[in-house]
């Protein structure tokens, strides 16, 4: 029991907050004024990026190619694929305006910053090229994720483009930066990779603090009234959407792996790092820019605890066909 709720702590303590958050704003809302929400993600941004070994990203880059496929779908397919949903999915009546928005946002927020990395290692994958995804993605997204949204949102929202580049500059890279120069100090980076699970742990806690904020607002909102459009059909209709997205792009990545004749191990890499979507980012995004959508943050929530939980499965699946199957790299080892 003990060792099951050490390995689903986060789930569970994510329920309680969005409960807490929804059940209880008005009581919850002193509290949550009074957070200062861009030290949150300054802070959780900065241990993050201070417990990824650039080492390893640096022996990916050698051979650039899957990191190279997927950064092209994380920031290239998967936003267009959001797009489609979003779009269709509102015209039919079965997504409300905030949380077709908000999928627009999924699509356009860049690679989770740690579970990419955990389950591609857990799948039996080359966590090095996942790394590097994360920091190609995450250091471009103060660029790319605007652009995509001043694209597919700029009917919906007003988007001061220079702004908000310099925001995420300043809120992403600065403290990503900051970490990776740290931990060139080699006492600091050895104490970084040491401390890796407790660092992790404070950074989660940190992400849950933000969430905090956002459901406390939806819950605001809820309870005045403002979303009593929203009915269950169109929750389940996100649900179906989020998870659909994401696997189909798991599935894309590892297709257009083989295309491109990646070993295994790399096509792993590439269809996580691919499809997954860092939770901080876009809670920040969605918080900071659609604050007049407060439903918006929706998407970005459900999205990753989806992933959490199919790519768990996905993972132990891969794991245990990976004899099956033996990667080019092997082959030429054993030839």
């Amino acid at each position: 029991m003990k060792r099951h709720f050490i390995r689903r702590w986060f789930l569970l303590v994510l329920v309680l907050v969005i409960a807490g958050g929804f059940l209880a704003p008005r009581q919850l809302a002193p509290l949550v004024d009074h957070l200062w929400r861009e030290a949150i993600v300054f802070g959780v941004l900065f241990l993050m990026a201070f417990s990824l070994d650039s080492r390893a990203m640096w022996q990916a880059m050698r051979r650039p190619g899957a990191a190279a496929l997927a950064t092209a779908i994380n920031f290239g397919l998967l936003p267009l694929v959001a797009w489609g949903f979003s779009l269709a999915m509102f015209k039919a009546g079965l997504l409300g305006r905030d949380l077709a928005i908000g999928l627009l946002i999924v699509g356009a927020t860049p690679s989770t910053l740690a579970s990419g990395a955990v389950w591609t290692r857990r799948a039996g994958g080359n966590d090095a090229v996942a790394l590097l995804v994360t920091m190609i993605t995450n250091l471009a997204c103060f660029v790319v994720t605007p652009l995509w949204l001043l694209w597919s949102t700029g009917q919906h929202a007003s988007l001061d483009l220079p702004e908000m580049i310099g925001h995420l500059a300043v809120l992403v890279v600065l403290p990503m930066a900051l970490a990776q120069l740290l931990r060139a100090v080699r006492p600091l980076g050895r104490w970084a990779t040491a401390q890796r699970t407790p660092l992790g742990v404070v950074a989660q806690c940190g992400v849950l603090t933000m969430i905090l904020i956002g459901a406390v607002n939806c819950g605001n909102k809820l309870s005045s009234g403002g979303g009593s459009a929203i009915g269950a059909g169109q929750w389940l209709a996100m649900l179906v959407a989020v998870a659909s997205i994401h696997l189909l792009m798991l599935y894309c990545g590892h297709l257009l792996g083989r295309a491109a004749s990646l070993p295994r191990e790399d096509r792993i890499a590439v269809g996580f790092s691919g499809s997954q979507k860092t939770l901080m980012i876009g809670l920040q995004v969605a918080i900071t820019y659609f604050a007049h959508l407060p439903l918006a943050m929706l998407p970005m929530v459900a999205y990753h605890v989806t992933q959490l939980i199919l790519d768990t499965a996905v993972a132990d699946r891969l794991r245990r066909s990976g004899p099956q199957e033996a990667s080019p790299r092997q082959a030429g080892k054993s030839a």
